[in-house]
């Protein structure tokens, strides 16, 4: 018990170091702006190729709905909305080629934040990194979609089977449960895609877990308790105006930034760890 508790505590010591060496806040405050910028054109895309598959509108959304605070949730709508009204051309406009660009700031600047972690330089060229950051923005679109088109056949499937049972209020239970588990799960993935591709450093895939896992529910945990705390003891509306539901995007987009990073400099502390001990 006593190894156990000085490892936490080596670990808790080291990651307030890291912190404070590689200034996490400054750095989130930097990736949250970078988010901020990507966020629109990724949900454009993703808008864009929904229309392909017999999806809802109302479910589109949903995946961000469950943690977004509502205030943010209800200005990232409005503005999709008006976006996709406005918008000519198909997909296989040029348009959408400047949008995928623009998505991909996003994930350039994790990639450029894991590198702090990790104390490794960018050695790739340009166009690798670019190239890298776009078919990792093109991964994120296909989990995304399928985060949506699951639970949405999943549910019918599952509302036909069980109707047939007579356990339709049951497995409605039962699939609420299942679809946080879902969303925890694709999650993760995406996280350990990014832990494990973003560094330019050698590691193996199962190197990004920890990192993943503290990522997943320390977002799912941090995005429910601001949620929970704006809608219930906050209204930024009402103190700040019509730049109110800004504010609350840009905190839910720090606070992401800060556990993305944070997951990363985790990694990074068990990857030195395995080295020393090698």
């Amino acid at each position: 018990m006593d190894k156990e508790a000085n490892v936490r505590s080596s670990l808790l010591r080291l990651l307030w170091h890291r912190i404070e060496e590689d200034d996490l806040p400054g750095l989130s405050a930097q990736l949250a702006y970078f988010f901020l910028l990507s966020l629109f054109p990724l949900l454009i895309v993703i808008f864009t190729l929904l229309p392909y598959f017999p999806i809802p509108h109302q479910d589109m959304l949903g995946m961000i709905k469950d943690f977004a605070p509502a205030e943010a949730m209800k200005l990232i709508e409005k503005n999709v909305n008006e976006i996709m009204n406005h918008r000519n051309g198909g997909l296989l406009s040029f348009g959408i080629i400047g949008t995928i660009w623009s998505a991909s700031n996003g994930i350039n600047a994790v990639v450029r934040a894991l590198n702090k972690a990790y104390n490794v330089k960018e050695s790739r060229s340009f166009i690798v990194s670019r190239v890298m950051a776009v078919l990792l923005t093109f991964g994120m679109i296909f989990v995304f979609i399928l985060a949506i088109v699951l639970p949405v056949f999943g549910r019918e499937i599952g509302l036909f089977l069980f109707s047939k049972l007579g356990f339709t209020s049951e497995f409605i239970k039962l699939w609420n449960t299942l679809s946080w588990l879902t969303s925890a799960i694709i999650l993760f993935l995406i996280f350990t895609g990014l832990y494990w591709i973003s560094p330019n450093v050698r590691m193996r895939c199962r190197s990004a877990f920890p990192g993943a896992v503290f990522a997943t529910f320390g977002w799912i945990l941090s995005s429910m308790g601001l949620s929970f705390y704006v809608g219930n003891f906050s209204n930024y509306s009402l103190t700040y105006g019509s730049i109110g539901a800004i504010i609350v995007l840009m905190i839910w987009l720090y606070i992401s930034a800060f556990i993305i990073i944070l997951g990363g400099e985790i990694n990074a502390y068990y990857s030195e760890k395995n080295r020393a001990n090698c």
